[in-house]
């Protein structure tokens, strides 16, 4: 039995938070703090000294030795250098704490170690990171010791947004802004900030740990590069929402009090659908908090794994025939008075502050669908859209047949008189209650649903960062609610403005609402008949960042210059093509290196078999053993032939200049030949002798957890 936690006493132990900062800032100095975090305001250099103090101290009583400006780098993790609180020692050799506010604010890592896109050459070092805080403080304890994280942003030393939080704080910014214009126009007045609320559920595999050091494809890639399907996957249904089996409890036990403590609001916690698949979702938190923590929740997956002997996969695909694991990014957009933006109400149709905000988003996602497919590309999620298990690389949004019923009054009489109601769902039991009933169901297959008072991105990867879709999800909204602004603010009669434009918007973007089967064949064919892009992959993705669509965007509401947006998709293709590199250069060396050698092993004790056979009984029948010889032969050639024409695309492609060409030719040259190499080597898996396959299988790997 593990032992009983006092979630109240646990949760945001390790959290510099408001209740902290309150008992240990002097009044006047907690008040301009807290006016900074909820206003967004600069912070008054005057205080930072003393709100360093403070927070060194409540470190140092918890058993803190470093701190660490704590980033997100475009590398996909986050990255820290510590410092130790000790500064010279006295004229008695005693060791003296310091903490300056300067430290706190102001941090110099390397600038040139990280992904830049050509905004920063290798002699050009100088970067700064800056305090969010907007985003508490918080202990990191593991094996190194107890450790200050301070949460920041990441800059270059010429001012371009190197991080991902830099951005994803400046599109919150417009949001905000444009979202209040919106208010104003139906007569809210108490409101002062509207912020973008996210609460992205987690999917991830956990394999035996053991097991897992014996694949150097998930060592080096996270992915299985090889893998024969077992006798049984996910057919049946009885992983998903099944009992949680011991280790995994044990496991999950320790991950949400290490998340607890962090402030981390760890809510739900199943089995996914795939055998060793799981999920953890937490509740809703505003945008740049809900980034930063599910960077905490991978890195805490990860981590607690290796002390149950486990490891965590967070790759989009470690096992090809099962499902894969992705992100879904909830989305809505709440004022600091209470108001959901995106809540219906029981009477939607009369609801036409709602109707608005909705047209807005339809014309947003309509029109920058390629900006969205393009916020979760990432190299493992080119596995997952599409594959029948997520959501199509198509960009559509699910509304359901409330919301629908309306549009269409609205779009074909041009007045909305009724809403459809939920009902009663009976359950046909005498001992069970009857349940009210949602308006409309729910649909698995939309990439972007809406699901009662938010949207649900479900395209994002699991191993990817929360920040890019939510930065393109509030600029796209905020430039469409500006334009519904400007054009409202001038009206003479607002009321028949605004129902006019309702009517303008959603007949214009109508073409985006999909609530059927995402899966299915006549969808793509439906979705080219109506005009919306089919972005199939990452590096057909990346180019939607530097439209001059795109860059007009986001230099209108400052959160990226054209500068940025050329680096950042620098940085995606250099990244694409490091990736599947390393993951074709995987290939070659557990294929030369294992399979063919354990191939080679089996053919020669099976000729071996055959000999003695032949030799000991002529008239005996030997035709399996050579058939076996024979299809095995057969395939270590093809093995050898595909090995051999990876290696040379391989070495084709790397002596290329990194950019758009170099990608492409990965993903059009090296990916169908590493196809090509699997083939052979998964049905060489079926034949050879289990004790001469050089690794775990995918049935040792998904049902031995």
């Amino acid at each position: 039995m593990s032992e009983i936690v006092n979630m109240s006493e646990v949760f945001g132990k390790n959290v510099f938070n408001e209740t902290v900062m309150k008992e240990r800032l002097p009044k006047a100095v907690f008040k301009k703090l807290k006016k900074t975090i909820e206003d967004g305001t600069e912070l008054d250099p005057s205080i930072a000294d003393v709100v360093a103090h403070a927070m060194m101290d409540w470190a140092i009583e918890r058993g803190a030795t470093h701190y660490t400006h704590w980033f997100q780098p475009l590398t996909g993790v986050t990255a820290e250098k510590h410092d130790s609180f000790i500064s010279a020692p006295d004229s008695e050799g005693k060791v003296i704490m310091e903490f300056s506010g300067k430290e706190l604010i102001k941090g110099e890592p390397d600038a040139s170690s990280f992904p830049s896109g050509g905004l920063r050459a290798t002699f050009e070092a100088r970067g700064y990171t800056a305090w969010d805080c907007t985003s508490p403080a918080f202990l990191k304890e593991d094996a190194i010791g107890v450790t200050l994280c301070i949460p920041t942003a990441f800059c270059s030393y010429t001012g371009e947004a190197l991080d991902q939080k830099t951005p994803l704080l400046r599109s919150m910014q417009a949001i905000d802004e444009q979202s209040l214009r919106i208010m104003r126009l139906f007569g809210n007045t108490t409101a002062k900030r509207v912020v973008p609320s996210v609460g992205p559920e987690q999917e991830y595999f956990l394999v035996d740990r053991a097991k897992y050091l014996q694949r150097k494809d998930l060592i080096y890639t996270g992915r299985t590069l090889f893998g024969a399907m077992p006798p049984k996957g996910q057919e049946l249904d009885d992983h998903y929402f099944g009992a949680i089996r011991e280790r995994i409890g044990s496991y999950m036990n320790e991950v949400n009090k290490e998340l607890w403590k962090l402030g981390v609001t760890a809510k739900t916690q199943h089995n996914e659908v795939a055998p060793a698949q799981h999920e953890l979702a937490p509740i809703y938190d505003q945008a740049n908090l809900a980034v930063d923590h599910n960077q905490m929740v991978m890195e805490t997956l990860k981590k607690v794994a290796g002390r149950h002997g486990l490891s965590c996969l967070l790759h989009e695909k470690p096992f090809a025939g099962v499902n894969g694991s992705g992100k879904h990014n909830n989305w809505s957009l709440t004022s600091d008075d209470g108001v959901n933006l995106l809540s219906p109400g029981e009477t939607p149709h009369e609801n036409i502050q709602f109707l608005l905000v909705l047209a807005c988003i339809l014309k947003a996602v309509d029109v920058h669908a390629d900006l969205l497919r393009e916020s979760a590309a990432d190299v493992g999620n080119d596995h997952r859209l599409g594959a029948n298990e997520a959501p199509p690389a198509i960009i559509s949004v699910f509304l359901g047949e409330q919301l629908e019923d309306v549009i269409d009054q609205l779009c074909s009489t041009g007045e909305a008189t009724h809403s459809k109601k939920g009902g009663t769902l009976k359950t046909g039991v005498a001992t069970l209650p009857d349940l009210d009933k949602d308006a409309t169901d729910r649909n698995r297959t939309s990439p972007f649903a809406f699901t009662g008072n938010k949207f649900e991105f479900r395209m994002v990867g699991s191993a990817d960062s929360i920040a890019s879709p939510n930065v393109v999800l509030n600029t796209i909204v905020a430039e469409a609610f500006k334009e519904a602004a400007d054009e409202l603010e001038k009206a003479d009669d607002f009321d028949t403005a605004v129902h006019d434009m309702i009517k303008k918007l959603l007949r214009e973007h109508k073409h985006i609402i999909f609530n059927g089967n995402g899966y299915s064949d006549a969808w793509v064919e439906e979705a080219e008949r109506r005009g919306l892009p089919n972005i199939r992959s990452m590096v057909d993705a990346i180019p939607a960042l530097t439209t001059e669509k795109a860059i007009k965007l986001f230099e209108s509401f400052n959160v990226f210059t054209e500068a940025e947006l050329q680096s950042r998709a620098e940085v995606e293709y250099e990244a694409y093509a490091k990736v599947i590199n390393i993951e074709a250069k995987t290939m070659l060396d557990m294929a030369g290196k294992q399979i063919i050698p354990a191939v080679i092993k089996y053919t020669t004790e099976l000729a071996e078999s055959l000999g003695k056979v032949k030799s000991a009984c002529p008239e005996a029948d030997t035709s399996v053993q050579a058939e076996l010889l024979t299809e095995t032969s057969a395939l270590l050639s093809d093995m050898k032939v595909a090995l051999a024409a990876l290696a040379d695309i391989v070495e084709e492609c790397e002596g290329m200049e990194s950019g758009s060409e170099q990608a492409h030719a990965y993903h059009d040259k090296v990916v169908p030949a590493m196809a090509a190499l699997r083939a052979p080597a998964d049905k060489l898996e079926m034949i050879v002798d289990k004790d001469l396959w050089p690794f775990p299988s995918y049935g040792d790997l998904m049902f031995e957890v």
